[in-house]
């Protein structure tokens, strides 16, 4: 890459600035005002001890991977409609909570390294409150949410959004998973 030209001293400036003044442009503009340079001043000395190098940062765990967004509009119509197949599916309602969040960790990380995308995680609605209206107080409805914010599922999961109505509705997610590193 060439190198900038080595720029005008001031005494240039002055010289250009005259010529300048008597010329009358052929379109009128606002006439740009040159900022004057400031004097060249000498640091003020030090008085007291020599200035140390601040201290090294504290070095602390790598940063997390940023918390899972919302899946896009234009993802959950296509999968709706059947127009992109989801990828793989696992089912964990009836599990406790402890055998579910090790066998969803353990699903998404194979089905990350076998190239998938999209999944469905099936969480279940949850009993219902004996209203009439199935509003249940699932456990692992309110669980899987937040174990994705969770370090070792942030590696994994890129966005989440709720199913559609004939994938089970409040009862279920899709998961989009980042793709695996490669090397």
């Amino acid at each position: 890459m060439p190198s900038r030209p080595p720029r005008p001293p001031p005494k240039d400036h002055a010289v250009w600035d005259v010529y300048t003044e008597q010329v009358t442009p052929l379109h009128p503009r606002v006439k740009r005002m040159r900022q004057p340079t400031p004097p060249k001043v000498a640091p003020a000395p030090l008085d007291g001890p020599p200035a140390t190098a601040p201290p090294p940062l504290p070095v602390g765990k790598p940063i997390a991977a940023p918390l899972p967004t919302e899946l896009d509009r234009l993802t959950r119509r296509r999968v709706r409609r059947g127009d992109q197949a989801i990828d793989e599916r696992i089912d964990l309602h009836g599990l406790t909570q402890v055998l579910a969040h090790r066998q969803l960790l353990t699903f998404l990380q194979s089905a990350q390294a076998r190239g998938a995308r999209l999944v469905m995680v099936i969480t279940g609605k949850g009993r219902s409150d004996g209203d009439g209206e199935g509003r249940g107080t699932g456990v692992l409805r309110r669980a899987v949410p937040l174990w994705l914010e969770e370090p070792a599922f942030r590696v994994l999961v890129v966005a989440v959004s709720s199913a559609a109505r004939l994938h089970g509705g409040e009862g279920a997610l899709y998961l989009r998973l980042r793709r695996p590193r490669q090397g």
